[in-house]
């Protein structure tokens, strides 16, 4: 059996088609799994959405065979931390180490920007994905349920002297 390769990159506007279905399939699976009811950004972006997206922040896309396998975004904020969303990993490939390799782009992104603290939400109940998350060097700051279910704010920090939890996200 072949080893298959990956590239990640920043993405491209060739990319916005294929970037939309991913974030569709993905948190399709994700508002199933975690039990999430009602509705979910990801299910109703437009192409222009993910036009706007590519435009206005950070978006990497891991490919195969020149195909998006993979796609995150973060925002940067002023106050120079920032926030991941819309981190997604196509059923097909997952658990073959695409989200490591994509959350090590974001990581060497973040250091070279200067970038304090990276925060993101995901569904409490969602254990593999905290565990994944934790093992990638974030932690849980607090919880909420202001979507209907309960989402943890996770934060990962990239001095060690940084206090993230007085920061706004």
């Amino acid at each position: 059996m072949e080893k298959m390769s990956f590239e990640v990159r920043k993405a491209v506007a060739s990319d916005i088609e294929e970037i939309r279905i991913l974030a569709r399939e993905s948190f399709k699976m994700y508002t199933e799994n975690a039990g999430i009811t009602g509705l979910v950004a990801p299910l109703e972006e437009t192409y222009e959405d993910v036009k706007k997206v590519i435009e206005t922040t950070e978006v990497f896309v891991a490919l195969a065979n020149e195909e998006v396998i993979g796609s995150v975004r973060i925002e940067i904020k002023p106050d120079n931390t920032a926030y991941l969303s819309r981190f997604g990993v196509s059923a097909l490939h997952q658990n073959n180490g695409i989200g490591k390799i994509l959350m090590n782009a974001v990581d060497n992104s973040m250091r070279e920007l200067g970038i304090t603290c990276l925060y993101l939400h995901t569904a409490s109940r969602m254990f593999s994905l905290i565990r994944f998350y934790y093992g990638r060097g974030f932690y849980i700051e607090s919880t909420t349920n202001d979507r209907g279910y309960i989402r943890a704010l996770l934060c990962k920090e990239y001095e060690a002297e940084s206090v993230c939890e007085d920061r706004a996200v």
